[in-house]
């Protein structure tokens, strides 16, 4: 029966002794220098019940949403700057970078899932248990600034949004995401799955908006199809290499391959091979599920740019709120504008709710500090809001749009440090088991990785010759 006057999770008593939270229970525990103390995102973990005799349809069902919190990420406010700017500037050259961006994405996201199903850790957590007490300071530091990075275009692209709708000052628009942190309280509160319902219907209101924009825009399909063929002039061209660090920066977020490695864990599946083999392959396929319609929309966001600006003769629109006034006169439709702005809004609260879990688990999982839910989330919201204070008061609202494209580039430069991690730990026999990556896979990784600092060392040194 049921033990209700315990404070543990429901699916967890339901779940049974095949639910592990400690190092000295996990089977793929070796390979580390320290045991893990605890589990991660401690709230939620396990509390989402998967049933062993359930058909492979309410599985895919069970186990989709972690997906939809990761892909969320990739299609935050950054991406618009940096998808409109290329599309405006460069018509449809940069689709490109957007797929293989998003193949990258699809190809760490699934090493992410495997790390947290296998081990038992999130990523933070393995960092921390495999590194020296320096060493994991110093990745915390780093994935802070890329997080603060990725919540000031959230936060920045949310009040833009609200001064689009409704007139609202952009500084006032800032100290109104900080609203985000009792959603997600309240949210939690309730489970896990209401977070998830609320992100997926937010990413639908999203697609609708888009598919609207697309179709009135009438896009050139066929030069369309031929932009997703990678052309060497991407690297020749300092303009359009730093668009495409931009966007690669806007798409494959460090703080992504945290927060999938932790809440894959928030569904009770069992301990043995064959229970984590099943969960890992559910949780692949809905991460990649959900990145296909990340893709879909990244592509639409440069393809709406090029469709309605570049042809056009318009090669400079960077900026969202011109791109805003715009399209209703370009597009001829009345809704397109409104449209755009709510897609917008919902882009960037959407995406600052899974960056402030994100936070928590970075947090939680470097340093191990625990604190009140909500006093835990207000520290990792001020972390993005002082930031966007400080932009809107210094440097002035006309220099927003640069600061998006600005804090993608910074996101891309944080990758490696997030990347080389995760691939050295799935890459390990001692860490890992059986599920450790085959040679291929280690191939492919390490290889993504280089490709990562190849852009970002060729953007260097364009910039340094100029």
């Amino acid at each position: 029966m049921v033990n209700m006057n315990t404070r543990e999770p429901i699916a967890e008593q339901l779940a049974g002794p095949q639910v592990l939270t400690t190092e000295k229970e996990w089977p793929a525990g070796a390979g580390w220098r320290r045991p893990l103390r605890s589990p991660s995102l401690p709230e939620s973990h396990r509390t989402i019940l998967i049933s062993p005799n359930a058909s492979w349809l309410r599985k895919i069902f069970a186990f989709a949403g972690p997906g939809y919190l990761v892909a969320v990420g990739y299609m935050d406010p950054g991406n618009w700057a940096t998808d409109i700017g290329g599309g405006s500037k460069f018509g449809y050259t940069l689709l490109s970078v957007v797929l293989i961006s998003n193949l990258m994405a699809m190809f760490l996201q699934a090493l992410s899932a495997k790390l947290g199903v296998v081990t038992g850790r999130d990523l933070a957590q393995a960092c921390r248990d495999h590194y020296s007490r320096r060493t994991s300071i110093l990745l915390w530091i780093v994935c802070e600034i890329a997080i603060a990075a990725c919540d000031l275009a959230e936060v920045l692209g949310s009040a833009v949004a609200l001064k689009l709708l409704f007139g609202i000052p952009l500084l006032a628009g800032v100290l109104l995401t900080a609203l985000d942190v009792l959603v997600v309280l309240a949210l939690q509160g309730r489970g896990f799955r209401l977070i998830e319902i609320f992100v997926v219907t937010l990413m639908a209101t999203i697609g609708a908006c888009f598919a609207y924009e697309i179709f009135f825009a009438r896009p050139l399909w066929l030069e369309a199809a031929h932009g997703f063929i990678p052309r060497l002039e991407i690297l020749r061209n300092k303009e359009m290499l730093y668009l495409a660090i931009g966007i690669l920066g806007a798409t494959v977020m460090p703080h992504n391959l945290y927060l999938h490695s932790s809440i894959v864990q928030t569904r009770a599946f069992g301990s043995s091979k064959k229970d984590r083999r099943e969960a890992l392959r559910y949780s692949v396929l809905d991460s990649t599920v959900a990145l296909g319609f990340a893709l879909f929309i990244n592509a639409a966001i440069l393809v709406l740019g090029a469709a309605a600006f570049h042809t056009r003769g318009m090669n400079e629109v960077a900026d969202i709120s011109q791109a805003y006034k715009l399209l209703n006169p370009v597009l001829g439709a009345s809704l397109a504008s409104t449209l755009f702005a709510c897609a917008l809004l919902a882009s960037g609260q959407n995406s600052t709710l899974t960056g402030t879990l994100a936070g928590q688990i970075v947090m939680e999982g470097f340093l191990e500090i625990r604190l009140q839910p909500w006093l835990r989330r207000l520290i990792t919201r001020a972390i993005a809001i002082v930031p966007a204070v400080l932009v809107i008061a210094i440097a002035g609202e006309g220099k927003v749009m640069g600061l998006l494209i600005l804090s993608q580039v910074v996101l891309s430069f944080q990758l490696p440090f997030a990347v080389i991690p995760l691939v050295q730990f799935t890459s390990e026999r001692a860490k890992m088991g059986e599920f450790v990556n085959s040679r291929a896979t280690i191939v492919v990784a390490w290889l993504v990785a280089g490709l990562i600092l190849f852009f970002n060392g060729e953007l260097l040194w364009l910039i340094f010759r100029a």
